[in-house]
C-alpha cells in the first residue's frame, strides 16, 4: 500500500475521514450508554458510614498481627474513625487534656520503670527506647513535651463502652525464715517439682499436704521454712517476696523467691471463703485478720488453707543492692517499680506499654503514669490493673487496702 506523501489532502479524503468520524462517534455513544444501564442495575457497595462508631456488636472482628509475646498490636489493627480494638478492650483516642493530673506528675519516677521495660522492649516501643533513655535526665517539662509529640492518648473502655473498672494492690512481702526445719520453722517452700508440666493441672494444696505421692515429689526441693501458714499463703498470693533468712552457719542474710512455677488449679480467695463461712468482712491487712480468727479457730485452719486449691513453687535469687530498689521481675521479665509498675491483662494491655492511671478511694488518691508489666491470674478484663506498692510492710498496708474504681489510658506511638 502506498502512502500519499502530499502536504494538504484532496477534498474527497477530507468527505470519507469526516463520514468515519461520524460512525465511530455514534457507536461510542451506544457503548457508553449501555454501560450506563448496566451500572444503573448493578448493586452498590455501600458509602463508608458518617458518624458515630457503631456498637461493638455491630464491629467486624479482624485479624490483626501479633508482637513477639503474642499480643495483637493495635496499630496495625482495623482503625473505626480512629478507635482500636485490642483483645478485650477498645481504646478511643481522646486529647492530653483528658488525662487527669497531666501536667503535675513527676514523671522522672516512672522513667525508671520505663527503663526497665526498654531493657526488653516489644516491636511497638522498641523504636523509642533511645529516646526514653537520652530524656532520663531531662527535665519533666521536656518529657511532657516529648510525650505529648510522640504517643497518642487511648482511653481504655470495655468491648461495651464501659470506661471504669477495679484497681488492687500487690507488694513484695518481707519475712522470716529459715534454712532448716525446726524451732517453729515448719512451713515449707518448694521449688517446682521435676514432675511438673506447663499448663496441666498436678496435685491440689490439699493433696500436696496430705498425699504421701505428693509429699514424695517435692522431697529435698524444699528452699527454705516458714513460721506461719498464713505467712505462706501470703507468699503464694503476691507470687514472690524476700525471706530474711537463717542460714544453717547460723548466718543471717536477704534472699529472693520468686514464682517459678504453680499447680494449676484455679485460685480461691480465703478471705471470700471466710465471708461465705459468715465471718463478716475482714479489716486490714488482710493477714493479720486471717491469723486472729486461726488463733480463734486452730482446727478449721486447714480447711481454710485448702479452700483454695492453687498452689506455688519458687526459685531463689541473690539480691544485690541495685537488686533491691526495685521489686521482682513482673511477667514482662524486667524488675518492678514501687509506684511505677502495674499488672494488667495482656489481651487488653500488651506489656512495656506507658499507661495513665487515675483512681480515686478510701485507701489512696493517684493520677500518675506508670507502666504495664506485670499480670495476674486474678487481673482480667479491660480496665483492670494491679498497682505494685513496693516491699515491706507499709507497702503490704497500702495494698491490702486498695480495692477502688480506676480509669486507665494507654499512651501509643503516633
Amino acid at each position: 500500500m502506498k502512502i500519499s506523501m502530499s502536504k494538504a489532502p484532496r477534498a474527497s479524503s477530507k468527505s470519507k475521514a469526516m463520514a468515519v468520524f461520524s460512525r465511530l462517534v455514534r457507536r461510542t455513544a451506544i457503548i457508553v450508554g449501555a454501560l450506563a444501564l448496566v451500572s444503573c442495575a448493578a448493586p452498590r457497595f455501600p458509602a463508608p458510614p458518617v458518624g458515630p462508631v457503631p456498637a461493638p456488636s455491630a464491629t467486624p472482628t479482624l485479624p490483626v498481627p501479633s508482637d513477639s509475646a503474642g499480643s495483637t498490636r493495635p496499630g496495625d489493627s482495623a482503625s473505626l474513625q480512629g478507635v482500636l480494638v485490642q483483645g478485650k478492650s477498645r481504646w478511643v483516642p481522646v486529647p492530653w487534656a483528658d488525662l487527669p493530673g497531666f501536667e503535675g506528675d513527676n514523671l522522672f519516677e516512672a522513667w525508671n520503670a520505663w527503663l526497665k521495660s526498654c531493657e526488653r522492649p516489644g516491636p511497638v516501643f522498641a523504636p523509642l527506647c533511645a529516646e526514653v533513655r537520652r530524656l532520663s535526665i531531662a527535665s519533666a517539662s521536656e518529657q511532657r513535651a516529648w510525650m505529648m509529640s510522640r504517643l497518642q492518648p487511648y482511653r481504655v473502655e470495655s468491648l461495651q463502652g464501659a470506661a471504669e473498672g477495679l484497681l488492687t494492690s500487690y507488694y513484695e512481702p518481707v519475712l522470716k525464715a529459715s534454712r532448716r526445719p525446726g524451732n517453729g520453722y515448719s512451713v515449707p517452700l518448694y521449688l517446682a517439682p521435676t514432675s511438673l508440666v506447663a499448663r496441666k493441672p498436678w496435685f491440689t494444696r490439699q493433696e500436696i499436704e496430705t498425699l504421701p505421692e505428693a509429699q514424695a515429689a517435692l522431697r529435698g526441693r524444699e528452699i527454705a521454712w516458714l513460721a506461719d501458714p498464713i505467712d505462706a499463703m501470703s507468699l503464694h498470693i503476691q507470687g514472690s517476696g524476700r525471706l530474711a533468712i537463717n542460714e544453717s552457719d547460723g548466718e543471717q542474710r536477704t534472699v529472693r523467691v520468686a514464682f517459678a512455677g504453680s499447680n494449676e488449679q484455679p485460685f480461691r480467695s480465703i478471705v471470700q471463703w471466710l465471708a461465705e463461712q459468715g465471718q463478716g468482712r475482714m479489716s486490714a491487712p488482710w493477714t493479720e485478720s486471717v491469723k486472729a480468727w486461726a488463733a480463734q479457730n486452730p482446727q478449721r485452719l486447714p480447711q481454710l488453707l485448702w479452700s483454695n486449691p492453687r498452689y506455688i513453687f519458687f526459685r531463689e535469687e541473690k539480691l544485690s543492692e541495685l537488686d533491691a530498689a526495685f521489686g521482682p521481675r513482673g511477667a514482662q521479665g524486667v524488675p518492678l517499680t514501687p509506684g511505677r509498675s502495674i499488672a494488667v491483662d495482656r489481651q487488653s494491655i500488651p506489656y512495656g506499654t506507658p499507661v495513665w492511671l487515675a483512681s480515686r478511694g478510701a485507701a489512696v488518691d493517684l493520677q500518675k503514669l506508670v507502666i504495664a508489666q506485670d499480670t495476674g491470674s486474678a487481673i482480667v478484663g479491660a480496665v483492670r490493673a494491679d498497682y505494685f506498692a513496693g516491699t515491706g510492710f507499709d507497702a503490704g498496708l497500702l495494698a491490702s487496702r486498695v480495692n477502688q474504681p480506676l480509669r486507665l489510658w494507654v499512651l501509643w506511638p503516633r
